[in-house]
């Protein structure tokens, strides 16, 4: 038979248990934090990845501009809005109706 120390003891041990379960969960650098971190961890990687393909494509665009002649006229005229010599542009009038 358990006598009633043993049964204290063993409610004691119990709590004692229960208060490192909640602590390894809850506490500081426990599952939960291990889980916001893993988070953090994944939305940094894609970040990452995402300013790596920007670098990637920012890169080919100053080689063309260095090398390639038609890149350059094309940068020209959709940034810049330049025009070649001798090249007429028609602007559309618009006429309002007003009843």
């Amino acid at each position: 038979m358990t006598t009633i120390k043993q049964n204290f003891l063993l409610s004691f041990v119990m709590v004692v248990i229960f208060f490192f379960f909640l602590m390894i969960i809850f506490g500081d650098k426990g599952l939960a934090d291990l889980n916001m971190l893993k988070k953090t961890k994944e939305s940094i990687a894609e970040k990452n990845e995402s300013v790596t393909q920007e670098n990637i494509s920012l890169y080919r665009s100053i080689e063309r501009l260095k090398t390639d002649p038609v890149f350059i006229e094309n940068v020209a005229r959709q940034e810049l809005h330049m025009i070649r010599a001798n090249e007429l542009i028609f602007k559309p009038v618009r006429e309002w109706n007003v009843e």
